[in-house]
C-alpha cells in the first residue's frame, strides 16, 4: 500500500511540474510574440475600412407603423405556408 500512495504522490508531482512548465512556456511565448509584433504594428498598420453608405429605402407607414413591404413579406410567407400545408 505504501508504494501505491508513493506512486500517486510522484504522479501528482510530475503532473504539477508539467503544468507549470507548459504555463510558463506559453506565457513566455505570448510575451515574445507581443514584443516582436509591437514594432511591426507601428510600421505596418492595419488598413482602415471605409464605411459603405447604403441608399435609404423610402419607408411609408400606415397609421399602425408597419411598412407595406413588411406586410407584403408576411402575406407572401403565410400564403406560401398555407399552400404547402393544405394538402
Amino acid at each position: 500500500m505504501e508504494s501505491l500512495s508513493q506512486t500517486f504522490v510522484e504522479a501528482g508531482t510530475l503532473m504539477l511540474a508539467g503544468m507549470v512548465f507548459v504555463f510558463a512556456f506559453l506565457g513566455i511565448l505570448v510575451v515574445i510574440i507581443n514584443t516582436v509584433l509591437a514594432p511591426l504594428a507601428n510600421k505596418f498598420p492595419d488598413p482602415v475600412a471605409q464605411s459603405v453608405t447604403r441608399p435609404t429605402v423610402n419607408k411609408v407607414t400606415d397609421k399602425d407603423g408597419v411598412s407595406p413591404s413588411v406586410v407584403a413579406a408576411i402575406s407572401a410567407a403565410v400564403t406560401q405556408y398555407r399552400q404547402k400545408h393544405n394538402k
